[in-house]
């Protein structure tokens, strides 16, 4: 009984990490999208919001979701796989913290003025840098998951899903490097359309929204297996009283 009850913990911590990841992943595009409105401050992309009043929703929410993942040991690598669930979540999180602490340029921000600490320790031009591709290795981090881990022992169903998610965070980010390089180096007519119809920001929130249905349905996983636990446990101290 004690070792079925520890197996149901393990089980459900694993459901609460992955549903509040999916969770935080909805939330962090969506909330930027109605304070943005609100504020009449829409930005060209999530991490210009880091310049914006809405500072603290974009590194709160990063900083969670890089805590969780770094937090998050998934699954012992076996010898078919490559990484371990841990190897890659804790890349993933550590990316996260990074695009959270280390800003990009910002839009507004022509005159390369430092605004963080990263800024002034760093400069202005190696954080862009850096922040940039922490952001493109924590999207590739989680396509990876959804493809090589979350795929591959999962039903048919789930399965469609995740590789779903995993070709969509791949073209989307892909998109993503497209639309920010014709916003930098483009003409500025083709800035002028990336900026005015938000093709990064959009992109962008794209890959996270898959990243979330992903972890959301890993979740609901997790919840069917233990609800099977829970259900099956009766009949086992059933029959064990039966035998007695």
């Amino acid at each position: 009984m004690a070792n079925a009850d520890a197996r149901e913990e393990i089980v459900e911590n694993f459901y609460r990490v992955r549903r509040t990841l999916g969770y935080l992943g909805f939330l962090l595009p969506f909330l930027l999208i109605v304070g943005g409105l609100y504020f009449n401050a829409n930005e060209p992309s999530i991490s210009d919001y880091y310049h914006t009043l809405l500072r603290d929703i974009y590194v709160g929410i990063l900083t969670a979701i890089g805590i969780f993942l770094i937090c998050y040991t998934g699954f012992r690598r076996d010898e078919v796989q490559r990484f371990s669930d841990d190897a890659v979540t804790t890349l993933a999180g550590a990316a996260a913290l990074v695009a959270a602490f280390v800003p990009n340029r910002g839009t507004l921000n022509a005159s390369m003025e430092p605004e963080a600490l990263t800024q002034h320790i760093f400069g202005v031009w190696l954080c862009d840098m850096t922040h940039h591709v922490a952001a493109l290795t924590f999207l590739l981090s989680l396509a990876y998951l959804c493809r090589y881990r979350f795929a591959r022992t999962a039903k048919a169903g789930r399965r469609r899903i995740y590789l779903a998610c995993f070709w969509i965070i791949v073209i989307a980010t892909a998109a993503t490097m497209v639309v920010a390089w014709m916003r930098k180096y483009g003409t500025p007519e083709q800035a002028d359309v990336v900026i005015r119809y938000q093709l990064v920001f959009w992109f962008e929130a794209i890959g996270v929204w898959a990243f979330s249905l992903s972890w959301l349905v890993k979740g609901r996983a997790d919840a069917s297996i233990l609800a099977a636990m829970r259900t099956a446990r009766p009949f086992r101290g059933g029959g064990g009283q039966g035998a007695n």
